[in-house]
């Protein structure tokens, strides 16, 4: 009997064998990743761990299932199940960010901004932002992205001085450009931001005002930071980072007119079928964020990181504002005479996960820069508190001061702080996720 006779087009096991059975190779990097993450503190500000359950969705069948459009008009049947996942999710984010419009479609932070642009823009049109090397985003209109290549982008900066915003200046600029599109936010600015400032002088200029507060949403959910959504136009996020959830971004408002227009900017305007899977992880993480205990996460965030700085202020390391009001907090290392490739190489050798990053003034190119980035979302997550982010700061402490002189000195640095950071690890274990 033909295999077209007997229905059985699948090879053997396709439904029924493990990735270990089926591809050992990367079942085995998968593997090693797992390990990386659980005998390693992670300092990136971009990553966190995310929960079983968050995990069990990525991984469902969900994922089998094509649908274009929103939830009660899609353009593909059998979406019922898939209508209800998606605006679940929509009523959670709305919920948790005290909303009136929410879209949980983009498929990255990016994405959720390029669709603002879309919304509101034409090609040529000027935009107000943050320069990259003050600590505004790639999405924000810097050269290198779309945003910067096809729109008239004017940045601000921050102050020489404190490493803060000018906002008089920021005045000046929208005065001097009369931009369409104004926006704060940033990947690497660690203070609080006037938003109500920043909607003042939108409204002078009688500009768009976009927040993007991908690198502090956990902890607007938490009640930990000052949100932008009562007084920005548009507000975009990530779900990962601090809000502890799967890798992507929603759209926020509180005006629901603008619901039709930023829609249609999300699908068809920069995207096209939805990721089901991640829809069902957000709807995940946003209802993980609407309890109780989220709030205490999000506070306990922010002490984890005023406390890691304050070490490292203590240990002579220079940190750009003096300090943080998010879960990120920037050094400069120049004083130590270590480029942040330098530094982030010796970290990673012994256990510390950083990322090199621009600093304002930095005359280095981006591949090496003057800076380190440290977040404390995911240590937080593991269970790691103030203490333990005390003894994290003098861990690194003590590779920054050895790095510079190299040699077997750094080398035994490196070796001793691999096994002081296993040993904390230990104590707060992570899952072994199912692959």
């Amino acid at each position: 009997m033909s295999t077209q006779e007997t229905g059985t087009a699948t090879h053997d096991g396709y439904f029924t064998k493990t990735l270990g059975e089926t591809d050992p190779e990367i079942h085995t990097a998968l593997m090693a990743e797992e390990d990386r993450q659980r005998d390693g503190i992670e300092l990136i500000a971009s990553e966190n761990i995310v929960s079983r359950a968050t995990l069990e969705a990525v991984g469902s069948a969900i994922v089998n299932k094509t649908v274009e459009g929103y939830p009660g008009k899609r353009y593909y049947g059998g979406a019922v199940h898939a209508d209800v996942i998606e605006q679940l999710a929509i009523d959670r984010a709305k919920q948790l960010f005290g909303a009136a419009y929410a879209n949980v479609q983009p498929h990255s932070g990016s994405q959720a901004n390029l669709a603002v642009f879309l919304a509101f823009l034409k090609p040529g049109d000027t935009v107000l932002s943050m320069d990259l090397s003050a600590g505004g985003h790639l999405s924000h209109g810097s050269s290198a992205n779309l945003t910067g290549k096809w729109f008239n982008i004017v940045h601000y900066g921050v102050s020489e001085v404190d490493g803060l915003i000018d906002y008089d200046d920021v005045l000046r600029l929208a005065h001097e450009h009369r931009p369409k599109l104004i926006i704060c936010g940033g990947s690497a600015y660690p203070r609080a931001i006037d938003f109500a400032r920043f909607r003042a002088i939108a409204d002078a200029t009688d500009s768009i005002l976009l927040a993007d507060m991908a690198h502090f949403a956990g902890l607007v959910a938490g009640g930990a930071h000052p949100s932008p959504v009562p007084h920005a136009h548009v507000s975009t996020a990530t779900t990962y980072k601090n809000l502890r959830g799967v890798r992507g971004g929603i759209i926020l408002a509180q005006d629901v007119s603008l619901e039709r227009k930023l829609n249609s900017a999300v699908f068809p305007g920069v995207q096209g079928s939805v990721i089901l899977n991640a829809i069902a992880a957000k709807a995940v993480c946003l209802g993980e964020a609407l309890r109780p205990e989220f709030k205490t996460y999000a506070h306990a965030v922010l002490n984890n990181a005023r406390m890691l700085a304050a070490t490292l202020v203590e240990r002579g390391v220079d940190i750009v504002t003096g300090g943080t009001d998010t879960p990120l907090l920037l050094i400069d290392l120049r004083g130590k005479n270590l480029t942040g490739a330098e530094a982030a190489e010796s970290l990673e050798r012994a256990g510390l996960t950083s990322n090199k990053n621009g600093i304002p003034g930095d005359t280095q190119p981006p591949t090496i820069t003057s800076g380190l980035r440290f977040g404390v979302s995911a240590g937080t997550t593991r269970g790691f508190g103030q203490q333990e982010f005390e003894i994290i700061g003098n861990l690194i402490a003590n590779v920054l001061d050895a790095a510079p002189s190299g040699g077997t000195d750094l080398t035994s640095i490196e070796h001793t702080t691999q096994a002081q950071v296993k040993q904390l690890c230990e104590r707060f274990p992570i899952y072994r996720a199912p692959v």
